[in-house]
């Protein structure tokens, strides 16, 4: 597969074009493209084939804070490295102009953006991605140009790069394209963030069904010269299985693969100037031997959540309401001692198991670090039929639940306060929900106005009845419709009739499942901490003896609705 790229559309919000990019050929223009995409019903495919144009067109899209990018070609190419490229111009319109990345921030930097786009691709053909080398090939008008460009002097001073000429020179002479060439910092640093996101989904009995954490080691390196790092991982039970726990891993280009492929949890590599994503890995969060209904028990068990979810429906003597009960567990703290410190020289490491995030902070345990792990932003979301017309009555002791029709879901947040760190809490959510369909009392009126049953197929209905009991055709609503009184017998069997069929009819609009947000800050579910973080001096170029680069880790959970259980 030798096709190339043949072009770029950035769409904001809106779906207005604001920047349109022409590698090579004759692409589809943006009017035109547009239509033929939205065609298309949501949720859209990444890739979309069009083989009515001419010439047919595949086309590559990203949708990314509200601005939609599509890119188009008309060979054969690979997909997943467009859609990576996609990935990266992303990340490099973020590290030049900004984040958010807004419409306005690409339309007033545009001289920027175009050199950006020029530099990824020659002709079509992927080139320079690293944000780092982009850093020298790409020139960026400083503070100081951009306040005399604005006052309009005669003689403008240039504050740019070097020559074309000598940055195509560093260019082909750079041994490493990850990183950019001179580096100088004042303060050496190197962090690491491990961000863990629960996809987790269990069945109404609370048995887990499916359960993995999909996890991402951040790591920024602030260090001059040409540093050289090893970071060790570590997983619950130590470093001897960390092969067979972790899944799928995904490294940075950087990293040396024949170091883990010989001590799995080993990263070595020397790093890009500045934050990056080191690693990607997945870990199934249920053991393979447990899968089978027999074992699925024992595995509920060493599921170790930060809360439960529970939910009842049909409740009520008219199976109206439903309930929502949260329970937040106790989240086990790792222990440890005191800060981590500025780090030291050569070997020195940091232990994942200091009781402080980044640095070291005496004085006992801190909140948010593996010895003291809090949870946050804590909410339920409950999604509703559309049959629901409105929430008659929500009640709830803690939170704030918010309901709007249009929505047709119910948001639960509790406030962070309420949240008890280190101890089980409980917390409950009633809610009455109100339907489209009429009531019973009205279906009956409306099956007979006159209260009589001639107007209802009766079959072989009695007429026959005693002078001293009521008439048999003649049912408990019939009655009440004609003004008589009923017997209290009658009036229980009317009130029972009216609330079975309020219940059947009340069934159809209970939730089918809910899910639960949260944040978790000190703690991973996989249980993989960074053991050490170590920078060989003797590897290292342009970095003297004396440096302490100052080390921190932190961790962090995250589930986005990750978390969900069926009815």
């Amino acid at each position: 597969m030798n096709g190339v790229i043949e072009a770029l559309h950035i769409f904001d919000e809106h779906n207005s074009p604001i920047l349109s990019h022409t590698y090579t050929s004759r692409p589809l223009s943006p009017s035109y493209l547009l239509p033929l995409y939205l065609e298309h019903p949501a949720p859209r495919p990444n890739l979309i084939y069009l083989p009515n144009t001419n010439p047919p067109t595949l086309v590559f899209s990203l949708k990314h804070a509200n601005l939609l990018f599509l890119l188009t070609t008309s060979s054969e190419v690979e997909p997943l490295l467009v859609l990576e490229f996609l990935h990266r111009i992303v990340d490099s319109f973020e590290e030049f102009l900004g984040t958010p990345l807004l419409a306005h921030k690409i339309e007033s930097n545009y001289d920027v953006v175009a050199q950006l786009l020029t530099e990824m691709c020659d002709a079509g053909t992927i080139n320079t991605t690293e944000p780092n080398a982009l850093r020298d090939l790409v020139e960026v008008e400083g503070f100081m140009g951009k306040l005399l460009g604005n006052l309009n002097l005669p003689t403008k001073p240039t504050f740019s790069n070097p020559s074309p000429a000598s940055l195509l020179a560093q260019q082909n002479t750079l041994a490493l394209p990850w990183r950019r060439n001179n580096v100088r910092h004042t303060q050496n640093e190197l962090y690491a963030d491990v961000i863990e996101t629960l996809s987790v989904t269990l069945a109404p009995s609370g048995r887990p069904l499916a359960a993995f954490a999909n996890g991402t080691i951040a790591f920024t390196s602030k260090v001059s010269g040409v540093p050289d790092i090893v970071v060790t991982l570590t997983g619950p039970t130590g470093k001897h299985n960390l092969g067979s726990i972790i899944d799928l891993p995904v490294f940075h280009p950087c990293v040396r693969l024949a170091k883990w492929r010989e001590q799995p949890g080993v990263l070595s590599f020397i790093p890009p100037d500045g934050r990056f994503t080191l690693a990607g890995y997945e870990v199934d969060l249920l053991p393979l031997g447990a899968r089978n209904l027999g074992n699925m028990s024992a595995s509920a068990n060493n599921l170790k959540l930060p809360v439960s979810l529970e939910i009842k429906t049909c409740l009520g003597p008219t199976g109206s309401d439903f309930e929502v009960r949260l329970t937040v567990n106790r989240i086990p703290g790792s222990g440890g001692g005191s800060g981590s410190g500025g780090g030291g020289i050569g070997g020195s490491s940091l232990s994942s198991s200091s009781g402080v995030g980044r640095g070291g902070i005496g004085g006992g345990p801190q909140p948010g670090t593996p010895a003291f792990p809090t949870l946050q932003d804590l909410k339920v979301t409950v999604p509703l039929p559309a049959d629901v017309r409105n929430l008659a009555e929500i009640r709830t002791a803690k939170g704030d639940a918010t309901y709007n029709p249009g929505d047709r879901f119910l948001e639960w947040t509790i406030p962070n306060k309420d949240v008890a760190s280190g101890f089980a809490s409980h917390f409950a959510l009633r809610c009455t929900v109100v339907g489209q369909q009429a009531s019973a009392d009205e279906d009956d009126e409306n099956d007979d106005p006159t209260g009589f049953g001639f107007n209802t197929s009766t079959g072989g209905r009695d007429w026959s009845y005693d002078a001293g009991e009521p008439a048999p055709y003649q049912s408990a609503s019939d009655l009440l419709s004609s003004g008589k009184q009923l017997t209290a017998e009658q009036e229980k069997e009317e009130k029972e009739r009216k609330d079975s069929k309020l219940a059947q009819q009340n069934k159809i609009l209970m939730p089918s499942s809910a899910s639960v947000s949260f944040a978790v800050k000190g703690w991973t579910a996989s249980g993989i901490k960074v053991e050490s973080i170590v920078l060989d001096p003797r590897r290292s170029k342009g970095l003297a003896e004396t440096v302490r680069p100052f080390k921190g880790v932190k961790y962090l959970t995250v589930s986005k609705g990750g978390v969900e259980i069926r009815c």
